[in-house]
């Protein structure tokens, strides 16, 4: 966290995103990473990535979501142009509760905890046949139980196209 305040406390939130899929967030993309963080962000490319073939090819800048407290971010299905079929997500900070919505029909739907410090990886189907979304607070809920998001932290690799 401390690599990423320098950076987040110099701006403020922002309250749309250039697609209009996340309200109240600051964001940067990061290539290098300093001696202590750069283990943490290779072993997610380990883990989440093939070492061989077409799947393999990770993008050079690791994305760095900063989302308050009150923010969100919106149903949405990433855009191929940007990336390829694989996105893993390493949550800092805060749980939150993901909605994945199947994009053909809106009534198949699933809620899942996101526990902070885990490790998440969007593939195959998730990753294109279903939009997803971070719930607003008021609407964060899993298994009956209110999930109180705080400050969210997400450092996100991605494939190439």
């Amino acid at each position: 966290m401390e690599e990423f305040e320098k950076h987040f406390k110099r701006h403020l939130y922002e309250k749309d995103h250039w697609d209009n899929a996340i309200a109240k967030f600051r964001e940067t993309e990061k290539k290098f990473f300093n001696k202590t963080n750069t283990p943490i962000v290779e072993r997610i490319r380990n883990v989440a990535f093939p070492q061989t073939g077409k799947h393999s090819k990770v993008l050079p800048y690791t994305h760095v979501l900063d989302l308050a407290e009150d923010g969100y971010i919106k149903p949405h299905v990433d855009s191929v142009r940007f990336c390829g079929d694989r996105v893993a997500v390493l949550s800092l900070l805060s749980s939150s509760v993901a909605r994945f919505r199947l994009d053909k029909d809106r009534e198949v739907a699933a809620d899942v905890c996101i526990p902070r410090l885990s490790l998440y990886v969007m593939k195959g189907i998730s990753r294109y046949d279903f939009a997803h979304e971070i719930l607003k607070n008021e609407e964060s809920y899993f298994d009956g139980e209110h999930i109180q998001k705080g400050r969210r932290i997400s450092v996100i690799r991605r494939n190439e196209p």
